[in-house]
């Protein structure tokens, strides 16, 4: 096995190991699950504790059209606004006092409460005002039928949109589906991008603060060290990726079926009712076939293998930088500002993506998919959009290209970054090499019997002199 492999196996089996890997690892599709279906399920809930609102209505047209809900009680009522204001007992949660016609002054309702009123309460009353102000309004023009004419009016139109094919078919498509599908994976490599890129660094730094770094080379040349750790932690990230998917989806599956059966009835059918207008079982069948043909609409496949060349070419790109800058960095601290750029670079691209899904052909979709630190995040938002093959190639090209320069350019920085002590960064030692010859001399000195032991499990040595002199080629 190479060296490079052993780095590699030696980098995937001690982080897949350890007790926080699998611990995120398992834990975060429960916590997401728990997310989805946590919320639903304490919404579904009814609560004992009914609040009571006061109704005051001077003008007596208002008072009767509040109905009852699952958590407030409306109760009409004769009493002053003062009364209730110097009550010992605090029965009532809120009083809302309507003091005039609410068609001609508007601002003559106020609700009073001595606690902060939920958002709840007032969009319920300020929907049942509205429908009495709106029917009321319609009622003062004295045309007949005039509620049922402008419902009627009230038309909601969407253009159909097809795709022809090479060979003349047509088949449906929708650009919110490909703008979801493009947003997903960009999401995915933003995620991994960060999260892994900064293991990267953070593994660099381990290493160095430990001062262990100066037997590793004795060993393994920087270029392998650094390639070996770059590799095995893509492969750590698609190992936690891979299991993420494959539990979340059953978890999915599992919430559903749990969620869907221990609901009422009659909650599920409100529920429902709420998301979409009544409409009939069919129109629902419908609309689910029309979204599968959507989907079918859009090349998965071509996405999925593009997607896995500029996974790969982000990541190499993004890594290399993260590795040099751990060598560079004198104190775990000092990475947060090499932070700063790479972070600011990666939202960029995050947000030109996002702008992008509303004209994915325009310049800024355009140059953004083809400088390559933006081109993985906004050219997976154009690819769904049917991109010209042309443009993917040269993206590519450009990609794979700059992140050969800067994995050269990060070996160079790395050869000598990781061997500085106490220097400053910027002043372009680390670039050079000058404090580093080719042949360098460790020496270590010991009085007895000296015994050297590799944990990375690369080497293992002893020697019975009183000096040993390592000959590294940096």
């Amino acid at each position: 096995m190479s060296k490079i492999g052993i780095v590699i196996k030696r980098e995937y089996l001690r982080r897949v190991s350890k007790k926080s890997f699998i611990l995120l690892t398992f834990f975060l599709p429960f916590l997401f699950v728990a997310m989805l279906f946590v919320p639903l399920w304490l919404s579904n809930l009814k609560g004992d504790d009914i609040k009571t609102v006061a109704v005051i209505d001077a003008t007596g047209k208002y008072g009767s059209l509040f109905k009852d809900t699952d958590h407030f009680h409306f109760m009409a009522t004769d009493h002053s606004l003062e009364a209730y204001r110097n009550q010992s007992h605090k029965e009532v949660f809120a009083i809302l006092n309507i003091t005039d016609d609410l068609l001609l002054h508007p601002k003559a309702a106020t609700l009073y409460s001595e606690k902060q009123i939920p958002r709840e309460l007032t969009r319920l009353i300020d929907q049942t005002i509205s429908q009495a102000l709106e029917k009321e309004k319609l009622d003062s023009f004295q045309i007949p039928d005039l509620k049922r004419i402008m419902e009627e009016c009230q038309i909601s139109f969407t253009v159909q949109t097809f795709k022809w094919s090479q060979d003349g078919t047509e088949q449906a498509s929708s650009s919110t589906i490909a703008a979801i599908v493009g947003g997903l994976f960009t999401f995915i490599i933003y995620i991994f991008i960060m999260m892994y890129g900064a293991m990267v660094m953070q593994g660099v730094m381990e290493k160095k603060t430990n001062r262990i770094i100066e037997l590793i080379i004795s060993s393994v040349r920087p270029f392998e060290l650094m390639m070996g750790k770059i590799i095995g932690i893509m492969l750590i990230g698609l190992t936690q990726m891979i299991i993420w998917e494959i539990m979340t989806g059953i978890l999915l599956a599992a919430g559903q079926f749990i969620f869907l059966n221990g609901m009422d009835p009659a909650i599920l059918e409100e529920s429902t009712s709420q998301l979409q207008h009544p409409m009939s079982i069919n129109a629902s069948m419908n609309q689910g076939a029309e979204i599968f043909q959507w989907i079918q609409s859009i090349n998965l496949g071509e996405i999925l293998i593009f997607f896995i060349i500029y996974f790969i070419g982000e990541y190499l790109l993004y890594a290399s930088l993260f590795s040099a800058m751990g060598a560079i960095a004198e104190h775990p601290e000092d990475t947060q500002q090499f932070m700063v750029p790479v972070t600011l670079i990666m939202l960029f691209s995050f947000y030109a993506g996002i702008y992008s899904m509303e004209n994915p052909n325009g310049p800024l979709a355009f140059w953004c998919s083809m400088i390559p630190f933006t081109s993985p995040v906004v050219m997976m938002i154009r690819i769904p959009f049917d991109v010209p093959l042309w443009e993917k190639l040269v993206s590519v090209i450009l990609l794979y290209g700059f992140a050969v320069g800067c994995v050269w350019f990060a070996a160079k920085i790395y050869r000598t970054g990781i061997l500085m002590y106490g220097k400053n960064p910027a002043s372009g030692k680390s670039l050079n090499g000058s404090n580093i010859n080719n042949r360098d001399h460790l020496e270590i000195k010991k009085k007895t019997l000296f015994k050297v032991i590799f944990k990375e499990g690369l080497f293992c040595c002893s020697t019975r002199t009183r000096t040993w002199n390592f000959r590294t080629r940096i």
